[in-house]
């Protein structure tokens, strides 16, 4: 039987950022930097569409990194942002309109553009601790 692990609701006021990214650019690097830029202690991804030429996914319960290269429509992004970390799912279609998505990794490039809207809890701060339920670094939610 599991004890003392409780599950957390905490209100915040918010604000969003727009940011483009432009063709070639990596997307990891320059959410990273983004998010160091303006100081983001608790954000998700509220809004992306775009698309990829590359797109590097990790499978569901898969540990190898899945690179492919082709022409990519963006039809979801979403996920968690803080200073020390991420953790974003992404979800593509090929040009004959296969979906595949997964856990995005580092290797996604932007093919002609990325549009996101970022949002961010003002009040709250977001970082990864070990979860003795599921055994990985999962999200701890504190006040700031």
């Amino acid at each position: 039987m599991i004890q003392n692990i409780t599950t957390q609701f905490t209100a915040s006021d918010a604000r969003f950022y727009a940011l483009r990214l432009l063709p070639g650019e990596e997307v990891f690097s320059r959410l990273h930097a983004f998010i160091q830029a303006q100081s983001v202690r608790a954000g998700w991804i509220a809004g992306c569409t775009g698309s990829l030429t590359n797109a590097a996914l990790r499978y569901a319960g898969q540990e190898e990194t899945t690179l492919l290269t082709g022409t990519f429509e963006v039809i979801s992004l979403s996920g968690t942002l803080e200073l020390t970390g991420e953790h974003l799912h992404l979800s593509i279609s090929d040009p004959q309109g296969a979906m595949l998505g997964g856990h995005m990794m580092p290797g996604c490039t932007v093919r002609t553009t990325l549009e996101l809207v970022i949002g961010e809890l003002t009040t709250l701060a977001f970082s990864r601790q070990p979860c003795p339920l599921s055994g990985y670094d999962e999200l701890v939610i504190s006040p700031r």
